[in-house]
């Protein structure tokens, strides 16, 4: 019966400019709801950000779109967020020269907003979202050599920023995952990240090198790595990349820590359901990009083209 008042609502629009005033009526089979009042992004996400979206750099980077897309409305200010309002949004940020892929991310999260927002009842219909399509790209990761060396020129800036990136590329957790980490959440076998970007809780075991990075940690801090400052280490890998001839390469990022841990399960044989688990991500069509480094599963089809090859030449 919820869903059916839901179906039901519609809104009416009355404008007048000579007094200057805009009103929505939403209706539903009971009767009339209401007055909907003007609102706009940035007061939305003053009134939803801290319940939708956990403190961390994943907020930080809403908190800019979110910022972005309000700047850009033509009328920062509605009470319905039409499609025309949208599709003005997707063709400006493609003009300032954003990838399909970025905005899908700023869109995601307008979504998720406005979502809230209309089942709040600040906000009286939606447009249809739908994702741009993105192009699967290059994934990059450390070879061993790369990483010997990455990790011994970081070593010699920070004994605990190499600890660090051995725990990341051994667990593939995110940067904010292994920052947030704290005492609690860690055995002698495992690491659990309660806080993700999913949402969703995950504990990964742990190899020797990488309990022994934790283990080598002040345990008078909240967490093993609680201590260090995300723009100095960034600071600092940048120029221990730099240092060994890395600088131009712009996916060398700490996110290459993840891409590599994935990469080498894959590699190695594991299949991708697990990888998928290992990682915490949602779909299986985001684990997938590292499908292709199996290529060893596709050996066993070699003999057999061979031999129907040399029973067609005989």
């Amino acid at each position: 019966m919820e869903a059916l008042k839901s179906d039901a609502r519609t809104s009416v629009h009355l404008n007048s400019e000579s007094a200057g005033y805009r009103l929505n009526y939403q209706y539903s089979l009971s009767g009339p709801i209401g007055i909907v009042k003007d609102t706009s992004l940035k007061v939305l996400f003053e009134r939803y950000g801290d319940i939708l979206w956990a403190p961390g750099s994943h907020k930080y980077n809403v908190t800019n779109f979110i910022g972005e897309l309000n700047d850009l409305l033509p009328d920062p200010t509605f009470s319905v967020f039409s499609q025309d309002m949208l599709d003005d949004l997707i063709g400006k940020l493609r003009k300032r020269g954003n990838s399909n892929a970025t905005i899908n991310r700023k869109l995601a999260a307008l979504s998720k907003l406005l979502r809230k927002a209309n089942k709040m009842g600040d906000v009286v219909s939606l447009p249809e979202f739908s994702r741009q399509k993105e192009k699967s790209g290059r994934i990059r990761f450390l070879e061993i050599e790369e990483e010997a060396e990455l990790f011994a020129a970081i070593r010699a800036k920070s004994e605990l920023y190499a600890r660090f990136c051995i725990f990341l590329v051994d667990t593939g957790a995110r940067l904010s995952e292994g920052l947030g980490l704290r005492w609690n959440d860690v055995t002698d076998k495992r690491a659990t990240f309660w806080v993700t970007k999913s949402g969703r809780s995950r504990s990964v075991p742990l190899t020797a090198r990488s309990n022994a990075a934790i283990k080598a940690s002040d345990k008078r801090n909240i967490g093993p790595f609680s201590s260090i400052q995300q723009q100095r280490f960034r600071a600092a890998w940048n120029e221990a990349k730099e240092e060994i001839g890395l600088g131009d390469d712009k996916d060398v990022v700490p996110h290459i820590l993840r891409h590599t841990c994935a990469s080498r399960l894959v590699q190695g044989g594991i299949d991708i359901r697990r990888v998928q688990m290992w990682l915490g991500h949602q779909t299986l069509s985001m684990t997938m990009r590292y499908a292709h480094l199996a290529s060893h599963d596709l050996d066993m089809c070699v003999p057999v083209l061979e031999r129907m090859s040399e029973k067609s030449v005989n």
